[in-house]
């Protein structure tokens, strides 16, 4: 099969206003959840590889501007997912308009490994489909990969609901990956905690 250019925009802008601290910043395996969900993405196949920043944006930035990864700081993250995702597609767009399509993916989920994102990209490249979402915990979702010809819409997202959206939409045009270690988000104080007893 030819080699695919598949860009990865990981998605890091919230405050984490559930947690009462910077989300991206707790400790996790020698490091934070942000550096660990960069260097993750820097293990597969991705590239480029762009980070929506938004709250507290210098801080965290600092403890990925050594990696191999494109730092961008959405104004507007209070709007929500869309206007993140948005942002990444705008610089995607700007510095590697050439690509076959693009997978979006939250930097809060930590058990999430790099053969997650090459398995996306295998599914894609079986089968000719507009999108393949992860399924976990009677959902779908992030992390996602989406076909190129969705990226106007991806980069017209302001709103609340992400790309969830446009998964329901081109339902019956997207494959689902069974992905279980996708349920575990870090939002609260009580979800650090179990992540930390696994």
């Amino acid at each position: 099969m030819n080699h695919l250019q598949v860009p990865l925009i990981l998605l890091a802008a919230g405050e984490s206003k559930r947690m009462g601290t910077p989300k991206q910043l707790l400790a996790y395996k020698g490091t934070n959840l942000i550096h660990h969900a960069a260097t993750e993405v820097i293990k597969s196949n991705c590239e480029p590889i762009i980070v929506v920043l938004g709250a507290k944006s210098d801080r965290i930035a600092s403890e990925i501007a050594h990696l191999s990864v494109q730092i961008v700081v959405n104004t507007r993250w209070q709007k929500g997912i869309g206007s993140s995702i948005a942002t990444g597609i705008d610089a995607l767009n700007s510095t590697s308009p050439n690509f076959d399509a693009v997978i979006v993916a939250l930097a809060d989920r930590p058990l999430i490994t790099h053969r997650a994102y090459n398995l996306l990209i295998e599914r894609y490249q079986q089968n000719s489909v507009k999108a393949v979402a992860c399924n976990y915990a009677d959902t779908f979702g992030a992390p996602a990969l989406f076909d190129r010809t969705l990226i106007t819409e991806l980069s017209g997202l302001d709103r609340r609901g992400g790309a969830k959206q446009l998964l329901k939409q081109y339902g019956d045009r997207t494959l689902d990956l069974d992905l279980p270690e996708a349920a575990l988000d870090i939002d609260t104080p009580a979800d650090y905690q179990q992540l930390l007893k696994l």
